[in-house]
């Protein structure tokens, strides 16, 4: 099977979805792809550089950054499933508003017209405010799947959320089913 597995710019939780990545990577021909932010950004939580150089070791080709070649991704160079980890407010909404501005963004929209699952590990501070229109559009799409979710830390950022990153392989294993698993929020 062949994944994509693209991450967007919440650096605080890139080192947790490089994990679930590793143990992804060993089992599936994983093809990486990340936002302009996460290409181009040092934080930190860690350089630009050395995000990219992960991506490679951990996939064996470095990663997809532009936009001209992430549209290959749908009918001509498909993938089984494609993981957004972690998926910023920002990019969710992109998708939910068929905006195609990076390399992320034109790889879900290359995917979807094709059918085929997509799989979105959130990592926002709006997911309770601003974004919660987005997660409802996306959750009554064909073909997109979440990664069980939940408040990270209620009191000091009540309308944050994020997912669970150790459930990414089993949200991947509904959703080649067509099903998204449950709880979705926790």
């Amino acid at each position: 099977m062949k994944i994509g597995y693209a991450l967007t710019g919440s650096f605080c939780t890139v080192s947790r979805s490089l994990e679930v990545l590793k143990d992804l990577a060993k089992k599936y021909e994983t093809v990486p792809i990340v936002s302009d932010n996460i290409a181009k950004t040092d934080t930190r939580f860690g350089t630009a550089a050395d995000t990219v150089r992960s991506l490679t070791e951990i996939c064996g080709v470095p990663p997809i950054t532009e936009i001209k070649d992430a549209e290959p991704l749908g009918p001509s160079n498909p993938l089984d499933l494609l993981i957004i980890s972690p998926c910023t407010g920002n990019t969710l909404a992109k998708i939910a508003n068929g905006i195609t501005d990076t390399a992320v963004t034109m790889a879900a929209k290359a995917h979807l017209r094709c059918d085929r699952p997509l799989v979105i590990a959130i990592a926002t501070n709006d997911a309770l405010s601003q974004n919660l229109k987005n997660i409802a559009v996306l959750l009554s799409r064909k073909s997109v799947y979440f990664v069980p979710f939940g408040q990270d830390s209620p009191i000091k950022k009540p309308h944050s959320m994020i997912s669970d990153f150790t459930l990414t392989e089993k949200t991947m294993e509904y959703a080649l089913s067509g099903k998204q698993i449950q709880p979705l929020l926790i």
